[in-house]
């Protein structure tokens, strides 16, 4: 157990450690929404059309989809404390890199270098939510460090605008590294292994039963449960990447909004996205207060917000730039609810030792569902009607609680040791 640099109560240093993965969480979201934001200056600084960007896109989530599950299973192999920090330190660099860049062969190397990078936090954030709080709590205590995610998404627009427009692009990345690298150094000094007593009040184990009672790496792609998380991060996290990489440029390009005006508005469907969310993940954690098994509850909230991703159709039908961010802000509610909670049902499904790899293993499957969607929007989006790529979004989540209920379960090992 690492020992710690300040003397802080065990339940209130939980609290402080899920302060920093917060602020880490939003500067990782404020980083890749960078370029959502600064698409059109970005596209007239390197010559580019719509495909072009889609290139810088999956550059960056190419990467990512490989490294999320490789993230994973370093997180369960060297422990989430070692591996956040590396991953802090390497995507701060990679903005770093990208704000210094003035060639797009140099600007791409670095997208690719923060996709490799970013996927750190999610894997370490889980095994750190697992292993510090119960299911009493864990749902909220997860979506409260996730919320920087759409907090991110939230302070890019002012501040990206307000950057580009007063200094120049390169600024916008600058500042994203050296805020990363004050975060690394939090996280270095705040974050410790939880005492024996916080542990087992959250795993129901010892240490030395939680972190050594579980699958092997070639078992876990036996059970159905993997390949139904694996199925819904697939299907579902493409809307959200809709809403991060493609909806800014949406509204500026299609809507007729100015950067400015994105600046002041483009904020909002995150913001009541990270409510909504955390709301929901509440009331699943009431749930289980209440007696509901966590995994059932789990369940029960992810279907009844599903209802709202379909919305998206409207869009259609709507040329009010101001009623789309509308519905998009609650499309954007379902979209965060299922990527909060996807991760906490992970926890409640696997033994905390295989907690991370799944979760890089799922984040990975997700972001090639992205890749895939990525493509596909930057093929259709400025050749036939926007409406096509809604109506593909619309089922994407109602897919997602049908593969929920029918292949996710807890998955309990034999109770046979594994030291692989």
């Amino acid at each position: 157990m690492s020992k710690p640099i300040f003397q802080i109560h065990p339940n209130r240093r939980r609290w402080l450690i899920i302060a920093v993965i917060f602020l880490a969480i939003v500067f990782n979201y404020y980083d890749r929404q960078i370029v959502s934001i600064l698409k059109p200056m970005l596209k007239d600084e390197f010559e580019l059309g719509d495909e072009g960007y889609a290139l810088v896109l999956n550059v960056f989530t190419v990467f990512y989809a490989l490294m999320y599950p490789v993230s994973g299973w370093l997180v369960d192999r060297f422990g989430e404390r070692k591996i956040m920090l590396i991953g802090v330190l390497g995507w701060s660099t990679a903005c770093l890199g990208g704000g210094l860049s003035r060639t797009f062969g140099s600007f791409l190397f670095f997208r690719g270098l923060l996709g490799a990078a970013e996927p750190t936090n999610f894997p370490a954030q889980l095994k750190v939510i697992t292993i510090w709080f119960s299911g009493k709590l864990r749902a909220t205590a997860n979506s409260l460090c996730v919320a920087g995610s759409s907090v991110g998404a939230i302070i890019a627009p002012p501040l990206v605008a307000w950057l580009a427009i007063k200094y120049d692009f390169h600024t916008v990345f600058i500042v994203a590294g050296i805020v990363g690298f004050i975060i690394a150094l939090l996280w270095y000094l705040i974050y410790v292994e939880p005492p024996a007593e916080i542990f087992k009040e959250a795993v129901g184990d010892t240490r030395e039963e939680g972190t050594k009672i579980g699958f092997s790496w070639g078992q876990l792609w036996g059970r159905k449960s993997l390949w139904g998380i694996l199925l819904i991060r697939f299907v579902s996290d493409p809307v959200w990447y809709f809403c991060l990489f493609w909806l800014p440029g949406y509204l500026q390009e299609e809507s007729g909004l100015t950067l400015a005006q994105i600046g002041m508005f483009g904020w909002i469907p995150f913001l009541v996205a990270d409510i909504g969310a955390i709301g929901t993940s509440a009331w699943s954690d009431k749930m289980v207060r209440k007696g509901i098994k966590p995994l059932k509850a789990r369940k029960i909230m992810l279907s009844s917000v599903a209802v709202l991703a379909p919305l998206c159709c409207l869009t259609t039908y709507v040329h009010n730039p101001y009623l789309t961010i509308l519905i998009f802000a609650l499309v954007a509610v379902a979209c965060l609810s299922w990527l909060f909670t996807v991760s906490v049902v992970i926890a409640e499904a696997f033994p905390v030792k295989n907690v991370a790899s799944v979760l890089g293993i799922a984040g990975g499957f997700g972001a090639l569902g992205a890749v895939l969607f990525n493509y596909f929007v930057g093929q259709m989006m400025g050749s036939v009607d926007a409406g096509t790529i809604f109506v593909a979004m619309a089922f994407m989540h109602p897919l997602a609680v049908l593969v929920l209920w029918t292949m996710v379960k807890k998955e309990a090992p034999t109770g046979k040791i594994d030291r692989s």
